[in-house]
């Protein structure tokens, strides 16, 4: 074959395949998990690139009252526009119009709902970063629209497709205790939601669902959050303020295994996750798990408000 047909073959193959990659929306550029997912997604070249889509579109977000939103929000918009030429819009509904699947980034767990709601309308397939929300109430509510819309989503934390949680995960674990960091942020109904689901997850990743009652300690510098599961085993997360770092130590019937001192963490784990979940619809972790994590932070509220005292999830 001449080698200017077989050139326009292959460049033509390229077009085409470059038309088939996912048009991916971002909403919030207020944590820096926009521009990262946005470098993984749309740079060829780096060496965690996750194929399949591309981010095309943004819509800014942002909350005053979140010192953490207030002053990153135009930075990590500006990055998105200026390096990665992403287009911004001044609405939800324009930007769902402009896209086959959404990133819901937004730092600020409470406008998760109402930021989700015309993603729903629009029948966009969906993944909301952590926290899902922050009451258990609204993570029912987006629950409830998505389910009566027909529309797929899910929510987690990069850690529960980490190396940590990989290397962590036993069958027969009997029992499970996890740390991590743990700051706190006022306007976070589940004061728990707003950091400690990263804990909380990878507790969840390596016990499963089925906790019934828990119990928390608080104290400044720390949480303790204790979980008796259904069948009688006990799941725990130390909650480390103002930071920490992440591990794990499994129970085992013959074992007890602790993971290593310096675990390492990518987002690209969880960008794989992503996009399969955007080419399939098919959500990696279950939504009912996702709300039973939030079950549990609610009763773990409701212990600290109580001094302590168990609570039954809801």
């Amino acid at each position: 074959m001449p080698e200017v047909k077989l050139t326009a073959i292959l460049f033509l193959c390229g077009v085409a395949a470059s038309a088939a990659d996912l048009r991916i929306g971002i909403i919030g550029t207020d944590t820096s998990h926009a521009t990262a997912f946005t470098q993984i997604l749309n740079d060829e070249s780096s060496p965690d690139h996750v194929p399949g889509g591309r981010v095309v579109a943004a819509y800014k977000g942002g909350s005053p009252d979140v010192e953490s939103s207030a002053t990153r929000v135009d930075k990590f918009a500006e990055e998105l526009r200026g390096k990665w030429k992403v287009q911004f819009y001044g609405s939800i509904a324009e930007l769902c119009r402009n896209v086959d699947a959404v990133l819901l980034e937004s730092v600020d767990g409470r406008v998760h709902l109402e930021q989700a709601r015309p993603v729903i309308a629009a029948h966009k397939r969906l993944f909301i970063d952590k926290p899902l929300a922050s009451t258990l109430a609204d993570a029912r509510e987006i629950a409830r629209l998505a389910h009566e819309a027909g529309v797929p989503w899910f929510s987690a934390s990069s850690l529960r497709f980490g190396e940590l949680a990989e290397t962590m995960k036993f069958a027969d674990a009997t029992g499970v205790t996890v740390w991590g960091p743990g700051p706190l942020e006022p306007h976070h109904a589940l004061d728990l939601s707003w950091y400690a689901i990263h804990p909380i997850e990878l507790l969840y990743t390596l016990m499963g669902p089925g906790c019934e009652e828990v119990s928390r300690t608080f104290t400044a510098d720390a949480d303790v959050i204790v979980g008796r599961w259904k069948d009688g085993r006990i799941g725990t997360a130390r909650a480390l303020r103002p930071y920490g770092p992440f591990g794990a130590v499994v129970f085992r019937p013959k074992l007890v295994v602790q993971s290593p001192p310096h675990a390492t963490d990518s987002y690209r784990p969880l960008l794989v996750e992503v996009m399969k979940f955007f080419e399939t619809g098919q959500p990696p972790v279950s939504n009912q798990e996702t709300l039973e994590i939030f079950a549990f932070m609610d009763a773990a509220q409701r212990s600290k408000d109580e001094g302590g005292k168990p609570m039954r999830l809801p």
